[in-house]
């Protein structure tokens, strides 16, 4: 756990040293749980949702992309439950003053138990090689079924008390759990109560006559209030998907883990229409596809796993999350929800206006089901920079830190380097940037040795280097260095673009 911990510092101190992530407003001494996006930072997210975008859009002729406000009616939310139901149990430590979500203890404290079961695992790989068989040891091994029914059992009541909004009960199950504050080290806890996550505003040019707004707490309304726009406009049949990406707002009283947990996130959500009676189909569908995607990325295949949650929105016959696997354990990533045909139907009930699809093939009209896939934005930037971050060991006995991000979302794609800043090849350096400009984010950096300069592309996450000697003035040649082998080959001026535009090639990342 403490090396886990250490590395998350890492991560957050990379972040800023690199031009990744800053703290909001940093020189007023900032705004908790709200950050900006650095020159880098920028560029990666927009990258991941680019890749988002490309294999849920562009890769399917039956999905649509949409753009829809973040202000919208009020009684949109009042429609789709966030006025009455849309809450989270806090609870307070009365020694720390800190404040906490009581269902995020509860996890919390079941997830080191299961991380107990996966060190037991480990352990037992090493031990017998080969011949291990995961499945027996979970089924036979005495301290992984006592503790897998410490976990069942945590999960049974835990879904009980979320389900009847037992407050009493959800803080009885920390004291019978015997949860402390991780800050004071107390039980000294508060009742548990609910507070509504919502942010208000107000639309108006005077405090009397003003409308009372929200700020949206998730993107997915604005796909269902545009349902009818977008099939009909687009002429588009049942199945068919709308995606989006956009800014999404959520008064958290306890956000943490850096951007894990945001006031104000970005989310990409596919809201996807069908037939009634055909949802778990797709929804089985969705599920595998969104895995493939996240693995697309050689992130580590380890490092995810299905949750399917125990306690079910009011909205949904089926959910799981694609957890991944942080610094600080295995947490949401994703969210793939069999919404039913709720959010269309109350939308028709609170607007008296119908959202219903004529299937011609049926010869009826209904009110389409709908599969969701909805992933946090912030947080799939958070999985890629964790575990590209790197500390290496090398045969020389020295050492580096590397980002390896993938090659198709590193913000820089290549740096050109002059071997000297004289005898001309600065200017073929900035000639070969200008060629690659049009087609890659380029970097040109002259400062300090070249060792000096991959160190700090290593450590920027920069793919590939190219470096331009006197060599180049006779041969036309010059040598490029990946990022991750550190291997050096000589190439021709005229084959840089190829080369790097296999090693970003979307097809060839989201279909290898």
């Amino acid at each position: 756990m403490a090396k886990q911990e250490d590395q998350f510092k890492k991560v957050i101190s990379h972040a800023k040293e690199y031009g990744y992530i800053f703290g909001s407003s940093e020189i007023y001494d900032g705004l908790s749980a709200v950050y900006d996006y650095g020159q880098n930072g920028v560029e990666l997210k927009k990258n991941i949702r680019e890749y988002w975008w490309k294999s849920m859009v562009q890769m399917h002729q039956n999905i649509v992309g949409l753009d829809a406000a973040i202000l919208m009616h009020p009684a949109t939310w009042k429609a789709s439950g966030h006025v009455d139901a849309f809450s989270d149990p806090l609870i307070d430590n009365k020694d720390s003053k800190k404040r906490y979500r009581a269902d995020v203890l509860v996890e919390d404290y079941r997830e080191k138990i299961n991380q107990k079961i996966e060190k037991d695992i480990t352990k037992a790989k090493k031990r017998f090689g080969d011949a291990f068989n995961e499945n027996e040891f979970r089924s036979t091994n005495p301290n992984v079924l006592r503790r897998q029914k410490e976990i069942d059992k945590i999960t049974l009541e835990l879904t009980r008390v979320q389900e009847e909004n037992d407050l009493a009960g959800f803080k009885q199950l920390i004291e019978d759990l015997g949860i402390v504050c991780p800050i004071s080290g107390s039980k000294n806890w508060t009742d548990v109560r609910q507070f509504n996550l919502m942010f208000g505003t107000k639309l108006g040019a005077s405090a009397e006559t003003a409308t009372d707004l929200y700020l949206r707490p998730e993107t997915a309304q604005g796909i269902f209030v545009n349902f009818l726009n977008v099939q009909k406009t687009g002429r588009m049949k049942i199945p068919f998907g709308i995606a989006q990406t956009g800014k999404a707002f959520r008064n958290e009283i306890v956000a943490r883990q850096f951007i894990f947990r945001m006031r104000e996130f970005e989310q990409m959500e596919m809201q996807f229409f069908v037939r009634p009676g055909e949802e778990m189909k797709w929804y089985d569908y969705w599920k595998e596809t969104r895995l493939k995607w996240h693995k697309s990325l050689g992130l580590g295949e380890d490092n995810y796993r299905f949750h399917d949650h125990e306690k079910l929105a009011h909205y949904a016959n089926a959910a799981t999350d694609i957890e991944f696997n942080f610094p600080f354990g295995f947490k949401e990533l994703e969210g793939i929800h069999s919404r039913t045909d709720f959010d269309l139907k109350a939308h028709e009930e609170h607007s008296g206006k119908k959202l219903q699809f004529f299937d011609p093939e049926l010869n009826e009209n209904y009110v389409p089901y709908v599969v969701e896939t909805s992933i946090g934005l912030d947080r799939m930037f958070l999985a890629v920079l964790s575990k590209s971050l790197q500390d290496e060991e090398l045969e020389n006995g020295t050492s580096r830190v590397v980002l390896k991000l993938p090659a198709i979302l590193a913000p820089v794609k290549v740096a050109i380097f002059p071997l000297v800043k004289k005898d001309g090849l600065p200017e073929i350096a900035r000639n070969i940037v200008d060629d690659l400009k049009f087609d890659f984010n380029v970097m040109y950096d002259e400062k300090d040795a070249v060792g000096k300069r991959y160190r700090r592309q290593d450590a920027a996450g920069t793919p590939f280097c190219i470096t331009v000697d006197h060599d180049t003035i006779e041969t036309q040649t010059v040598t490029i260095r990946y990022r991750d082998s550190m291997m050096q080959e000589r190439i021709s001026i005229k084959d840089i673009k190829g080369i790097i535009e296999q090693q970003v090639s979307f097809k060839n990342w989201m279909f290898s």
